[in-house]
């Protein structure tokens, strides 16, 4: 087989354009050589990190609240994290199958859990930084697609990946013992110290304006008062009340304890990929829970909200 479906000369044959009519062996051949065009189509993606758990109290000053996880975005000309420019949608391969993964969000504890990543495909939305204890210098989990918020009295924070969300806040010396709030998709302008935690993004990947990866509230270790980054994150606690969790499948993160005893965070959201692309596809899913496809105008969307090493594929 040398002419690919010709009788006269064989036409040139190249990864980016071939011309004639071919049977199965031919386009096998072709493949292994890598001169055949494959059929692609552009896909938009929503690809958000779970969130930082947010962190605890020592006795007598607030927890910081968990970051955000990162946050990508390529849809249309939104932003994405850390009021980033728009990233490139992903061109693939129609029959192809892509690995998705949606990563949980992190445990709240006296030091919060970083969030996992979340997958799709090439792309990887970072896990939040966990909130750190008051008290205690912040580790290596603070860090993260967001930052997770400083203890009352631990003046650091951690920080966030560039282009995917911002840094933590730190711990304010207050006469609240306040913990600092914890790092969101959107860079706020909030004080460096602050028990508020950033806001997130909003998005309308689906067709609806919706706010993701918020940062969490810091605890308050003296009075009363709770405080949060709003767009899914937990708000944090004080004296009477617990910290709250961030909301599943936002990425945004867990709220820091205030008490005067001994005590934890809330764990932090987990993330989600939104995936959008022509009316005229059809997606496949293997191992992923979804809200099933949905269609917007000449479009349609699918929200996965679950899933470990699942595939998507497109026809």
């Amino acid at each position: 087989m040398a002419k690919y479906g010709f009788t006269g000369a064989k036409p040139t044959q190249s990864s980016s354009s071939n011309s004639g009519v071919f049977g199965v062996n031919d386009v096998v051949e072709l493949l292994n050589k890598g001169k055949y065009k494959l059929q692609k189509l552009d896909v938009q993606y929503l690809v958000i990190g779970g969130a930082g758990g947010g962190g605890g109290s020592a006795g007598w000053g607030g927890g910081g609240g968990g970051g955000a996880g990162g946050y990508r975005n390529s849809y249309a000309s939104e932003t994405s994290g850390g009021n980033s420019s728009t990233e490139t949608p992903l061109s693939l391969v129609l029959g192809q199958s892509y690995t998705v993964t949606i990563g949980a969000g992190g445990a709240g504890g006296y030091s919060g859990s970083q969030g996992n990543d979340t997958i799709f495909a090439t792309v990887t939305s970072n896990g939040g930084g966990g909130g750190v204890r008051q008290g205690l210098q912040p580790g290596s989990a603070a860090n993260g697609g967001s930052g997770g918020g400083g203890g009352y009295d631990q003046l650091n924070s951690g920080t966030g990946t560039t282009g995917q969300g911002s840094n933590g806040r730190k711990g304010p010396q207050s006469d609240d013992r306040q913990g600092g709030g914890g790092g969101g998709a959107s860079l706020s302008g909030q004080p460096s110290q602050s028990v508020g935690g950033v806001q997130g993004l909003l998005s309308s990947i689906t067709g609806t304006s919706v706010g993701r990866a918020g940062g969490a509230g810091g605890g308050r270790g003296n009075g009363q008062g709770q405080a949060g980054g709003g767009y899914g994150a937990g708000t944090g606690g004080d004296l009477d009340s617990a910290a709250v969790a961030g909301t599943a499948n936002t990425g945004g993160g867990g709220g820091g304890r205030g008490t005067n005893g001994n005590s934890t965070g809330a764990s932090g959201g987990s993330g989600v990929v939104i995936l959008r692309y022509p009316n005229t596809y059809t997606i496949t899913t293997t191992g992923l829970v979804t809200g099933g496809e949905q269609t917007d105008g000449s479009d349609k969307y699918i929200e996965i909200t679950s899933g470990i090493g699942g595939t998507v594929s497109f026809a």
